[in-house]
């Protein structure tokens, strides 16, 4: 009888011993799914962005400087790069027409890598590998070794990007980069072209034959 009565406080004991540690193992699960989830909001929680005054002032840009009055590029750093950052905006209809995904620079990070993907990296200076901020002009197109083989050179009109013709600053398409959105994941970072997918770029291929001198603006909202 006392050989049973211990044989069961054992199984009791071991019992007690394996729901305890199911229940910290739980806990354990539950902070760490906590940490990682609270880091990353819903899509739909995401803040719109009001870009009225950029509207406003790039169609007075390109009215003052004789560029393209029907429609213009923004693009915006600040946004997720897994999420479309990239807008096409018409002038005339006063709305956006398109929207595309397209990658910053990767910086002192590895390339083709998303550590920045909330917080691009932001330079003016030669093999910065960092994206620039400010007006752009989309001058001529040329043979491109990325995506549909097409680029255009990018005029920089501001000091924050006046290295962009010595720093091969293009735009271009890269088989990387997605036509859709990819958030919470990021976009893979290049050194410093604004690229976009191959299906993008055919559609903005189209738009650029028809239209010369477009402004590019890239800013960094925050």
């Amino acid at each position: 009888m006392k050989k049973i009565f211990l044989v069961l406080s054992l199984m009791l004991l071991l019992s007690c011993n394996k729901n305890k540690d199911i229940s910290e193992n739980n806990l354990s699960s539950a902070i760490n799914t906590n940490e990682t989830t609270s880091e990353i909001k819903p899509r739909n929680e995401i803040k719109e962005i009001n870009y009225s005054n950029y509207y406003k002032e790039a169609k007075q840009y390109c009215q003052k400087n004789n560029l393209n009055q029907d429609q213009f590029f923004l693009i915006d750093l600040g946004v997720h790069s897994g999420l479309k950052r990239f807008f096409v905006y018409d002038f005339k209809n006063d709305k956006i027409s398109k929207s595309y995904m397209v990658s910053h620079g990767c910086g002192d990070n590895k390339w083709g890598s998303t550590s920045t993907k909330n917080n691009a990296s932001i330079s003016n200076e030669l093999d910065s590998h960092c994206s620039s901020i400010g007006k752009f002009v989309v001058l001529d197109r040329g043979v491109s070794q990325w995506g549909i083989k097409v680029n255009y050179i990018l005029q920089g009109k501001d000091n924050t990007n006046s290295n962009a013709r010595n720093r091969a600053i293009v735009l271009h398409s890269w088989e990387a980069i997605s036509s859709n959105e990819t958030y919470p994941e990021g976009t893979p970072e290049g050194w410093g072209c604004p690229a976009v997918s191959n299906e993008s770029m055919t559609e903005i291929d189209a738009l650029l034959k028809q239209n010369k001198k477009v402004l590019m603006w890239i800013i960094k909202s925050s």
